[in-house]
């Protein structure tokens, strides 16, 4: 048997136009390793496509041979969804193109470009698309399963911007998804994740930005923690439409020129504000900063629009051990606070922390039911517990730490449900709560059009309708 599907994997190699990659080949272990080095996992074949007409093709032979089928972007998934054992990936890190319209204010990009990749080409124009705070994440994954990034309080998720995708379904069909083309399948791609095809193009809407901001970090110890997130959260509230906040809770000092040698490593608590006016405006913020709570230190400074979008990559390298859960906040309450006081000192690894998203302005101006996004529209946080490190033992004591903490938060989140993209457990009854009832089935009936045999089911699955 063994050997049958052997001569069929070399059959389809020697007919296939891309590059198809077996154990052995000298590139196939680093087609199959993901960003998350705590996944090691080994297909029975990689496919690499340059063209829809390419994963088209993998998919009709991936369904003949029963194998099991992952899609790569940018590999960046907690989870390693986008890899598996024994079966087929289809990776489309080469349909990295971006093309963009200055004038419409759009751009197309293919289904294997990172955030770094679409950065660079839009703010030649001084445009950008929210979405992404790791430059080196796939555009793919994150817009399926909503989105957010640095522009999301003046421009909501990168699912609110998508215009239109190729997409190539799991018959093999190559249909154009957008307002007036299966809209069905483009209202579901707007948050319901991977589960309807392999998309090979995305269309954005665009907005001016940049190319420079201006950015304020305010670093408090932990001695002062629960004083400063109180303060943040108030602050953050007051901040005007063209100034986002963001919290770095946990964040251990990095060692940067501009951080006292002192504190390298210290674990404290960081606020960041970033704005998109003037040098001025943001001087004024940070002024109301430093006369509220004196930081232990603070950087202020304009900043490329790039550079930002990188800041936080040091902290998630290539090959790092990841691990993370996820809840929404209505509201970051004194006794939530006081979950994060008795948690945070435990975590063990310096790159380990809790990622804090506020979510304000046009994030909360679609309507729930406008796009398949599984999250709350009127939660004002979403917090994430990240687990990140170099090596297995600390990987496991900080994945036990994720959890620990995660089940203390639980209380005092929005419902049992979570942010799709941050979810690595992604058990059926959690799925179906983070998109509620209603939304639930009506992604279920979507599935059951287009993948009735779930073939497109390593993701944050939602089964087909029966």
């Amino acid at each position: 048997m063994a050997q049958q599907t052997n001569d069929r994997i070399d059959a389809f190699r020697a007919g296939f136009s891309g590059q198809a990659l077996t154990a052995g080949h000298a590139e196939y272990d680093k087609s199959r390793s993901l960003w998350n080095g705590a996944i090691d996992r080994k297909p029975l074949l990689i496919a690499h496509c340059n063209s829809a007409a390419q994963v088209a093709e993998a998919i009709r032979f991936g369904r003949a041979e029963g194998l099991q089928i992952a899609v790569r972007g940018g590999g960046h998934n907690y989870a390693g969804n986008s890899c598996c054992d024994d079966g087929l990936m289809i990776h489309l890190g080469t349909m990295n193109s971006v093309v963009v319209d200055p004038v419409k204010r759009r751009a197309v990009c293919g289904g294997g470009a990172t955030w770094g990749d679409l950065d660079a080409a839009t703010q030649a124009h001084g445009l950008a698309t929210p979405g992404g705070f790791i430059s080196h994440t796939g555009i793919g994954g994150l817009t399926l399963g909503g989105g957010i990034g640095w522009l999301s309080k003046m421009a909501g998720l990168s699912c609110d911007n998508l215009v239109a995708a190729e997409v190539v379904t799991a018959d093999s069909q190559i249909l154009r998804a957008c307002a007036d083309e299966n809209p069905d399948l483009f209202w579901a791609l707007r948050g319901g994740g991977g589960n309807f095809g392999v998309v090979t193009s995305f269309e954005f809407a665009l907005h001016p930005v940049g190319p420079m901001l201006n950015l304020g970090l305010f670093f408090y110890g932990l001695e002062t923690g629960s004083e400063a997130l109180k303060f943040s959260r108030d602050f953050i509230k007051t901040l005007p439409p063209d100034v986002n906040g963001f919290l770095a809770i946990g964040l251990s000092a990095p060692p940067a020129p501009f951080v006292p040698s002192a504190y390298h490593f210290r674990p404290g608590h960081g606020l960041l504000v970033v704005g998109f006016g003037s040098a001025e405006a943001h001087q004024a913020v940070a002024a109301q900063v430093r006369g509220a709570m004196t930081p232990l230190f603070e950087f202020v400074t304009p900043i490329p629009y790039v550079a930002l979008q990188q800041m936080f990559n040091e902290s998630a390298t290539w090959g790092s051990l990841g691990y993370e859960k996820a809840l929404y906040l209505d509201e970051l309450t004194d006794a939530a606070i006081a979950v994060i006081g008795e948690h945070v000192p435990k975590k063990t690894s310096p790159l380990s922390f809790c990622p804090t998203f506020t979510l304000t302005g046009a994030y909360r101006t679609p309507a729930d039911g406008d796009t398949a996004f599984g999250g709350s529209r009127g939660a004002r946080y979403i917090f994430n517990i990240e687990a990140a490190t170099a090596d297995r033992e600390t990987y496991e004591a900080d994945r036990t730490w994720v959890r620990n903490f995660w089940d203390a938060m639980r209380p005092h989140a929005t419902g049992s449900g979570g942010y799709v993209n941050f979810m690595v457990d992604a058990d059926e009854d959690r799925v179906r709560a983070s998109y509620g009832d209603a939304k639930y089935r009506r992604l279920a009936a979507i599935k059951a059009r287009y993948d009735p045999d779930n073939i497109f089911r390593l993701n944050v699955n939602i089964k087909p309708a029966q």
